[in-house]
């Protein structure tokens, strides 16, 4: 098939290199200047183990296998990554609650290297944390982010695909040829190709709505979050990553340490209307006050702004969290098509499993 993936994000890169490798012909639009511009470029980049997300749901069954072949994938290609493990830590008896019920969750998905244990054998692996209690992930880790979605390119490149960007897409429709795409930029035109995966992350909604056919009450609601994060200098405190019991909309405002062994902080949750990656720097306040819970030692004028990024949500505030959303040809009525909507965390751990269903059901 000749198939174009709209989005160079991870998810569009990982989709497009699964295609590729099983021989088809690939194109990768992109309407920004670079790939991974968007979300996958703003974030956490933590490998996640699989313990949150509900039994059977995508999320859980892609991060869970997903997990499993980045960290492969990583070893294979040399992509900058490791296995640090990580603490989710409670200061409360609720909180205390939450984590068991987290362990059981994780444990249900088929999670392994989790433990539950004391505030006495969380200091000791951690002597600058304080809780009332702990779950430790063991399969927990960090990863180069920019150097796996380099790789991906590379493996595109090498098998034939090829990569256009600021690339903007106007318009899809069916014809008995295919998809006809009509394109903008700096050399406007059409093409038609056989398949087409809808992997624009923040932008799926649109593509979708300009998509000759889609039905209207498959297209869900794009929800914007906000996450600021601030990095903190000097030693690191901490060896694992530190994560609180999760709060509404997100996993609460937790450490993570990149490969250089910088912290940084976040992402906090704002609830907007609009895109905008500025960094508030008066939301320090409420980071300070968040990582004191477990981290008492935070010093005075340590946190500095650092970056932001948007989750594509597919629900607001007080809502329980929306699965990711694949649509394929059997969902919406159109052949070649596959959608994919509200892949935000932790779509880059799954990105690799995702990439593999996306590319079963167009060659069904």
């Amino acid at each position: 098939m000749d198939v174009l993936i709209i989005g160079a994000g991870v998810v569009g890169l990982a989709c497009a290199r699964a295609l590729a490798v099983r021989g088809h012909s690939v194109i990768v639009a992109e309407r920004e200047g670079s790939i991974g511009s968007g979300v996958s470029s703003r974030n956490s980049e933590v490998i996640h183990a699989g313990l949150y997300y509900p039994t059977g749901s995508l999320r859980a069954r892609h991060c869970v296998a997903g997990k499993k072949m980045l960290y492969a994938y990583c070893a294979s290609h040399g992509v900058p990554h490791r296995a640090c493990g990580k603490l989710v830590v409670a200061t409360n008896d609720l909180e205390t609650s939450k984590i068991e019920g987290i362990y059981q969750q994780g444990r249900t998905n088929g999670v392994g290297g989790l433990d539950l244990i004391d505030a006495r054998r969380a200091k000791a692996l951690e002597p600058n944390l304080a809780c009332t209690a702990a779950l430790l992930s063991e399969k927990t880790g960090i990863v180069d982010s920019h150097a796996f979605m380099l790789a991906l390119q590379g493996d595109i490149e090498d098998a034939g695909g090829v990569l256009a960007l600021n690339a903007t897409i106007e318009g899809l429709s069916r014809s008995r040829l295919g998809w006809t795409i009509r394109y903008g930029g700096e050399d406007p035109g059409e093409l038609t190709v056989d398949a087409v995966v809808n992997a624009a992350s923040l932008g799926a909604q649109e593509i979708a709505e300009v998509t000759e056919g889609f039905p209207a009450d498959r297209i869900p609601r794009l929800v914007l979050a906000k996450g600021s994060y601030f990095g903190c200098g000097g030693n690191p405190a901490f060896r694992r990553l530190i994560y609180p019991a999760p709060v509404d909309g997100g996993l609460g405002t937790h450490l993570t340490i990149d490969l250089a062994g910088r912290m940084r902080f976040g992402p906090d949750v704002e609830w907007v209307d609009h895109l905008d990656y500025r960094v508030d720097p008066a939301r320090a306040a409420s980071f300070y006050a968040s990582i004191r819970r477990y981290w008492p030692g935070l010093p005075d004028e340590a946190l500095v702004p650092d970056y932001a990024g948007i989750r594509p949500k597919l629900t607001g505030p007080g809502e329980k969290a929306a699965d990711f959303v694949i649509d394929g040809p059997s969902d919406h009525g159109l052949p070649g098509l596959v959608a994919l909507f509200g892949i935000e965390s932790p779509g880059l751990t799954s990105s690799l499993s995702i990439a593999e269903e996306v590319a079963d059901r167009l060659t069904r």
